[in-house]
């Protein structure tokens, strides 16, 4: 019995940032990661996991400790036994960590797909939460701009799976090969040296660390210098700018349209050559579906060899907004017994339906009516009325709930009856 005090007590809530996924939501989403895997399959990926908890060196060895994602956006504690651990913020450096500790040096090309839960503290808004999902490949092996052609391939393919591909724009750029992002990296200081009154303070601070992040930024009097500020295509050396064309031929050759975004950059020193996103104008300002690019000097920068990768992610719920792909209902079929004694029979009946492969719900009460009300509400598509005449007959009355029409007939009818 309740007391008025404990009616008094506040129902508990999510944390912000983090939804539940109810049945409609968790049936998109494993709708999409079965296409999107489906597709990327057929690229020779091959699905794995790692752990939500890393040691912090994961992230913070590849991110570097100045980036956002580690200054401001990670989730960091210690746990019981001394150690610093952090829940992933994203899944590229996990699977690195993995590869370089199972030792799959020899294993190349090494082509894993995966998708689960990542972690950043950000201001929760329209398609970015705090507790985000998301499904991403990575290629390791492969230093030739084929693999890029054929990653951002499967990445096209799979947004077609899920059927998004109309509503994205693929853009792309390059930060060519390290030669060439270090001239551009002169270029870019000399320039906003020149201009620096004119810098937002973010700006000056990422002048000084890290000055490729500045194009990046979406304060108005920053954006306003971009048009004059240097592009790295003018500092490309000729085999970063032959692996560019290279990239670009191959998306021309399979059909994949893209426009050159000369502002897109990746503010860590692993990235190298081809950068790209596939956005959208339908999320409002969240208007990143997919991104990646390739990774170079990452894995050996965790202590691994010097391996080539390249890789992307999607964001699962920024995809489940786009989408309009629906997960097929299941033809389900409600067991009403009509009287106490048919409920040992409906039960026996409802086992050997879902033996044969058919969803079953037993409804319980004593009105027919409010048991066939019930089964409507929960969406069934036919009610097999189980009474003392259907148990002495040995047939079952089947009553389709959304015509009304009803007929007699034996179990293994009813089943070919959901089948068709």
């Amino acid at each position: 019995m309740c007391s008025a005090d404990n009616r008094l007590v506040q129902p508990l809530s999510s944390i912000r940032g983090m939804s539940d996924h109810l049945f409609n939501e968790e049936e998109l989403f494993d709708l999409i990661i079965g296409k999107i895997y489906g597709v990327c399959s057929k690229y020779g990926f091959r699905p794995m996991s790692t752990p939500i908890l890393e040691k912090v060196e994961v992230f913070t060895k590849p991110l570097g400790e100045a980036s956002d994602v580690v200054g401001k956006e990670m989730y960091i504690f210690d746990d019981k036994g001394g150690d610093t651990l952090a829940m992933r913020p994203e899944g590229t450096a996990s699977i690195v960590r993995a590869f370089i500790e199972h030792k799959l040096f020899d294993t190349l090309p090494f082509k894993a797909m995966y998708s689960g839960p990542m972690f950043r503290y950000e201001r929760p808004q329209k398609g970015r939460f705090r507790q985000l999902h998301q499904i991403g490949i990575e290629s390791i092996g492969y230093d030739d701009y084929w693999s890029d052609v054929e990653c951002i391939s499967a990445a096209y393919a799979s947004l077609a799976s899920v059927g998004v591909a109309g509503n994205v724009q693929l853009e792309i750029n390059t930060l060519g090969d390290t030669k060439s992002r270090e001239t551009y990296r002169k270029e870019l200081i000399d320039f906003f040296q020149k201009h620096i009154g004119r810098l937002s303070p973010i700006s000056r601070r990422r002048l000084e660390l890290n000055p490729l992040r500045i194009l990046d930024s979406k304060e108005e009097q920053d954006q306003l210098l971009f048009s004059k500020a240097p592009k790295i295509r003018d500092c490309l050396t000729e085999n970063a700018s032959l692996f560019f064309n290279g990239v670009l031929s191959g998306l021309k050759l399979l059909g994949i349209p893209y426009v050159i975004n000369d502002r897109m950059v990746r503010g860590l020193d692993y990235y190298v050559h081809t950068v790209f996103e596939f956005t959208t104008a339908d999320l409002g300002a969240q208007g990143t579906v997919l991104a990646g690019g390739r990774y170079d000097n990452m894995i050996a920068m965790m202590g691994g060899p010097q391996v080539s990768a390249f890789g992307w992610a999607a964001g699962l719920e920024r995809l489940s907004m786009l989408t309009k792909i629906q997960p097929k209902k299941r033809p389900v079929i409600a067991v009403v017994p009509v009287g106490g004694e048919a409920k040992e029979y409906a039960f026996k009946l409802a086992d050997e339906l879902r033996k044969s492969g058919v969803c079953v719900e037993v409804m319980r009460g004593n009105s027919v009516g409010k048991m066939l009300n019930k089964a409507d509400k929960m969406e069934a598509n036919y009610a097999a009325l189980l009474g003392s005449n259907e148990i002495e007959s040995g047939a079952v009355t089947v009553k389709n709930l959304k015509t009304g029409a009803q007929q007699s007939m034996a179990l293994e009818k009813i089943v070919d009856l959901l089948k068709t």
